[in-house]
């Protein structure tokens, strides 16, 4: 029997796909939006899978544009910091109460809009 064996995509093939920050940022408006409700507990569990979904994708990206740098520039600075928390972000875990899952929720969406402004600033279409 075959197997086959996947790889992750290389700089040069990621490079050809850019990030979507639309599509990204679409789910952070939900859950930051000053004037909408916030989503009930089914819907606020989807959207905290995809924005861990979308920094997972965005970290990579981020932290290669920002390594490309020089080692004193701001930028690069700035970005990395981004990415340290945004992981950090997602290896915690949402809190039992709905107040709490909401904050989870909603600092995981904070950290796509960071990640995917990092990334326009960094040259990213």
């Amino acid at each position: 029997m075959a197997t086959s064996a996947t790889r992750p995509p290389t700089c040069e093939e990621r490079h050809q796909r850019p990030l979507d920050l639309q599509t990204m940022r679409v789910g952070t408006r939900r859950l930051l939006a000053e004037d909408t409700e916030l989503p009930g507990a089914e819907e606020l569990e989807t959207l905290t899978l995809r924005l861990r979904g979308h920094i997972m994708v965005a970290v990579p990206e981020v932290e290669e544009m920002a390594g490309r740098l020089p080692e004193d520039d701001t930028r690069r600075a700035c970005a990395r910091a981004c990415v340290g928390e945004a992981r950090m972000r997602i290896r915690l875990e949402p809190g039992a109460t709905p107040p709490a899952r909401t904050a989870h929720a909603q600092r995981l969406a904070r950290s796509v809009n960071a990640l995917c402004d990092h990334y326009e600033n960094l040259g990213g279409s």
